[in-house]
């Protein structure tokens, strides 16, 4: 752990000259980090392949996949601790594929944060600065800011194990901050958290991204703390990336069936082209009947496709009563049987056995403080969705 640490900490620092043409570049939009047809192998595995992206200044970027798709390798390239087999790793138009890891402009913060155990709060923090070689007076000043910034005052003579996880997750990060990293890389920060302190954690992330204006790039495992957190994510799988947009665009309009699947819960029905007409497609299903859907934003290969509808589209009503008026009142209208129900609190999740056999999920917003409206199991229903709400991609 001390040599990792001796290569997070050490140096890495950036001179003002720098740091000013650096952000030149940035209000030219040229991206700061550009990873140019990165490959990284361990053996016959391919953990990252050919993998292109571009990252502006002061962004807040997530990588999100399923276990072993190459985010932390990903991740361990950039801070250094990987060497990339093939391909380029330019930041601020520099390739840094080949330096040493305490020679970068760029921290990283693990996932189970990495203190030294013997040494103070402020210590721990101060660590990497005396490996720098900086000024005695610089240190404290810098170490007082990180103090003061991530709220650890009162805090600086205890040990971690005199620490809540919360306030070692605050040490750790101070201790990353505090080099003023150009770059700063977060593997699984907050996966050691309860579900209350995540959320209160992620809130304080984004703030000091934006308080510091700095570059962040989070692996997570969490879609909602990615979609929370991030400006824009970018979606892993056996080492390619497969999407990258803004959560609202990853959400709404994935690029295929596979991002579909993965980013939250969707319906997917398969079924065929039928019909083109007016901006919209008509499309044959064997468990749905015709579905109508806004036409694609993306050119199809096949009439063989499937239609995406998230759950929160999906609306309900009792069995034998209309479709409060609309565009789907007509169309896309199926009937069913409740089978499920799952109380969430701000939501309720309903699953529908449609009269074909299949399975349908719906999520009802609890509006009103009562359940007045709400459903039971054995209940027939009536299930509806806007053609505009429909996704269509290859199947």
């Amino acid at each position: 752990m001390d040599a990792m640490l001796h290569r997070e900490t050490t140096r890495g620092g950036m001179s003002d000259d720098a740091r000013q043409a650096s952000d030149t570049a940035a209000a030219a939009g040229i991206p700061l980090l550009q990873l140019d047809a990165l490959v990284k192998c361990f053996g016959r595995f391919t953990a990252v392949d050919r993998l292109v992206l571009d990252i502006k200044a002061g962004e807040f970027f997530a990588l999100l996949g399923p276990s072993g798709c190459g985010k932390t390798t990903l991740l361990r390239m950039l801070a250094g601790f990987e060497t990339p087999d093939a391909g380029r790793i330019l930041l601020d138009g520099q390739d840094i594929a080949g330096v040493p890891p305490h020679q970068r402009p760029v921290n990283m913060m693990f996932q189970n944060y990495a203190l030294f155990p013997h040494l103070s709060v402020q210590d721990n923090i101060a660590f990497g600065l005396k490996r720098a070689g900086l000024p005695r007076a610089e240190i404290e000043a810098r170490v007082a800011d990180m103090v003061a910034l991530l709220k650890l005052e009162d805090m600086e003579t205890r040990k971690p194990d005199q620490l809540s996880g919360g306030q070692r997750q605050r040490v750790a990060l101070a201790r990353a901050l505090a080099r003023r990293p150009r770059l700063l890389l977060l593997d699984e920060p907050l996966a050691a958290l309860d579900k209350k302190l995540r959320e209160n954690t992620q809130a304080e992330l984004m703030r000091l991204q934006r308080q510091l204006g700095m570059t962040f790039i989070v692996v997570t495992h969490d879609q909602e703390e990615a979609m929370m957190m991030a400006d824009r994510i970018g979606v892993m799988n056996a080492g390619h990336l497969v999407q990258v947009a803004t959560p609202r665009q990853l959400y709404e309009t994935p690029n295929s069936r596979w991002v579909a699947e993965f980013v939250g819960g969707v319906n997917i029905i398969d079924g065929r082209v039928e019909s083109r007409d007016a901006g919209r497609v008509t499309i044959a299903t064997p468990d749905a009947g015709r579905v109508t859907a806004a036409a694609p934003l993306q050119a199809l290969t096949t009439d063989q496709v499937c239609v995406a509808i998230r759950p929160e589209k999906v609306r309900l009503s009792a069995h034998g009563s209309a479709p409060d008026g609309g565009d789907a009142a007509e169309i896309n209208r199926l009937t069913g049987v409740v089978v499920g129900i799952s109380y969430l609190g701000g939501q309720t999740r309903y699953q529908v056995r449609l009269d074909s056999g299949a399975l349908l999920r719906a999520s009802v917003a609890n509006n009103a403080r009562l359940d007045l409206d709400a459903f039971d199991t054995t209940q027939r229903v009536v299930a509806w969705f806007d053609p505009g709400d429909c996704v269509v991609l290859d199947r």
